[in-house]
């Protein structure tokens, strides 16, 4: 299949499964690329045919392929076993990224919404969102911010996703805040201890859509790793011109 055939019979199947108006596909590739990506987020996590998973799985690699992949053993270090890299993260070829979760923990719902969630969510495929529920529904509750936790990355080139949910800002940062913040960070470096990963790319946790101050995220980051990386090495991943320089600074990067 061509990636235009499988985009074709992924939109089909997704389709199919609702009921209830069928939304019109549109004529253009950019239109159809977008219906899909908005189907995948709006669906519930629940099982699908392994010929969708197959063909899927296939059209992402083939979506990242075209963007580029960047390995983690080709960055620089700014630090002995700390990288900055700039780029997107669903792109990075290593042991595990971070995805800045929300308590449900299911990934994000709008359809083709910025956010890192949405992005992993898309890359990775349904099967993510089916995984996180399924820890979530054995948990019983929502995730509280702070902790964290694992799952395969299926369609993305890293071999694990660590899922955090982050404080979220409502007036000013309080000490409360600063504490759950490192706490994401120390949780995914001591998962990933437990499960033998040897690098951890970070995302900018609760900056965006959780209204951390980037620059005092960015300081607890780097803090906190540095205090509890051990033998895992660490990339920072950015993607604002802003967050780099911040990170630049904190790391002595020029």
């Amino acid at each position: 299949m061509t990636q235009t055939q499988r985009r074709a019979f992924l939109i089909k199947a997704l389709l199919d499964e609702r009921s209830g108006p069928r939304p019109a596909v549109p004529p253009d590739e950019e239109g159809r690329h977008r219906l899909l990506r908005s189907l995948m987020n709006v669906r519930p996590p629940r099982p699908i045919g392994e010929e969708f998973l197959a063909v899927q799985d296939e059209y992402l690699r083939e979506e990242t392929a075209a963007k580029g992949v960047t390995d983690a053993a080709d960055l620089t270090p700014a630090e002995p076993g700390i990288y900055l890299w700039q780029g997107d993260i669903t792109s990075l070829r290593c042991d595990a990224i971070v995805n800045a979760a929300n308590s449900g923990m299911t990934g994000c719902y709008v359809p083709c919404h910025r956010c890192i969630d949405n992005c992993i969510h898309t890359y990775a495929g349904v099967r993510l969102r089916l995984a996180c529920a399924e820890l979530m529904e054995r948990q019983g509750h929502e995730e509280p911010a702070g902790q964290a936790k694992l799952t395969p990355a299926y369609a993305l080139p890293c071999r694990y996703v660590l899922h955090t949910v982050g404080p979220i800002i409502y007036d000013r940062v309080t000490d409360r805040d600063r504490a759950l913040l490192a706490s994401c960070y120390r949780s995914c470096l001591e998962l990933a201890g437990q499960n033998g990963i040897k690098n951890v790319a970070f995302c900018c946790i609760s900056t965006g859509e959780f209204h951390f101050p980037n620059d005092l995220a960015a300081e607890i980051a780097v803090d906190t790793v540095r205090r509890y990386r051990g033998d895992i090495e660490v990339i920072f991943n950015v993607f604002k011109d802003t967050d780099r320089k911040i990170y630049a600074d904190l790391l002595g990067v020029r």
